[in-house]
């Protein structure tokens, strides 16, 4: 089978005129040479040189080898180049999950960063929602994210809690703001909620139902829509009330919604915010990096919790 060293033995050969001066060259035995250069015209079915006196002279078959073994080393070269590259995070793709409004969690600025430090990278946020997000890790889409909890069926996974939000309920009428709301108002509340295409699984209103539940209630909507912008616009003109974390207040309500006031709830919830990916993973640098800048930037925003 042709290889590399054999192209790059016969290149030498080629160039110098002499397998000794090949061998020199190469830092290799001459006899060593001389064997990659018969296997190679073995494997080709040809003659490659001709000797004469003490050097060698091309036949016209290595005449016809020669480009393409240069373009070959050259593609090599490249390949190993790229791949270093890759490794030294000069180049290639950056890809990590992210859950539905952790965008606003300064995702703009952890794209900045990284790009700041390597300006060669392709970076990818993915996901809209933290259980779509953990399905593609379990998928190796992925090798690690940032989502909200609780994962379901967290088998197999590292889940690492690094921040928690607080949620407060919002409304544009400052009457339903004077003391904390408390479950069996919620129960009575106009709301509006977003994410309801993963209704079922979404972290926020998992802890909403279940506080309703302990009353006696179960979690109603009175507005149903997928973006959190679109509800801080709702409840901005009045239309209904709703839950949201602080970090989206904080982020979204001065340009879309100032109006808006808030209070506590009563009992207090909070979204937990954990770094995820499967457990015993290596990581690449570039996950490791990201990892790193997305934690500082969440707790920029969100309140930290303590490492375990």
């Amino acid at each position: 089978m042709l290889s590399l060293h054999q192209l790059r033995c016969f290149l030498a050969t080629y160039e110098h005129g002499s397998l000794t001066a090949a061998a020199d060259a190469l830092g290799y035995a001459q006899p060593s040479i001389s064997e990659q250069v018969r296997l190679l015209e073995r494997t080709l079915g040809a003659p490659l040189f001709r000797r004469i006196g003490r050097g060698v002279v091309p036949t016209e078959a290595a005449q016809a080898l020669r480009p393409h073994a240069e373009r070959t080393l050259a593609a090599a070269g490249e390949a190993h180049r790229a791949v270093a590259a890759v490794t030294a995070m000069e180049t290639g793709t950056v890809r990590f999950g992210i859950f539905g409004y952790s965008r606003l969690y300064r995702a703009a600025t952890l794209v900045a960063d990284i790009l700041a430090r390597y300006p060669g990278v392709r970076v990818e946020l993915i996901g809209q929602n933290s259980s779509a997000v953990v399905e593609d890790l379990r998928r190796g889409r992925l090798e690690a994210a940032m989502i909200a909890l609780p994962v379901p069926n967290d088998e197999g996974l590292t889940v690492r809690p690094v921040a928690r939000d607080e949620l407060l309920y919002v409304s544009a009428d400052p009457s339903r703001l004077k003391t904390p709301v408390t479950p069996r108002q919620l129960a009575r509340a106009r709301l509006a909620l977003s994410e309801t295409s993963w209704r079922a699984a979404d972290s926020s209103r998992l802890l909403l139902s279940q506080a309703l539940q302990k009353v006696g209630h179960t979690l109603q909507t009175r507005i149903e829509v997928e973006d959190i912008e679109t509800v801080v616009e709702v409840v901005g003109r009045g239309l209904a009330d709703s839950v949201l974390p602080r970090g989206v207040i904080n982020e979204l309500t001065p340009r879309l919604a100032p109006n808006l006031g808030w209070v506590r709830l009563r009992p207090r919830m909070f979204d937990i915010v954990a770094i995820v990916h499967r457990r015993g993973a290596t990581l690449s640098p570039a996950t490791r990096l990201v990892i790193k800048l997305s934690i500082a930037h969440i707790r920029e925003t969100a309140e930290p919790l303590p490492e375990r």
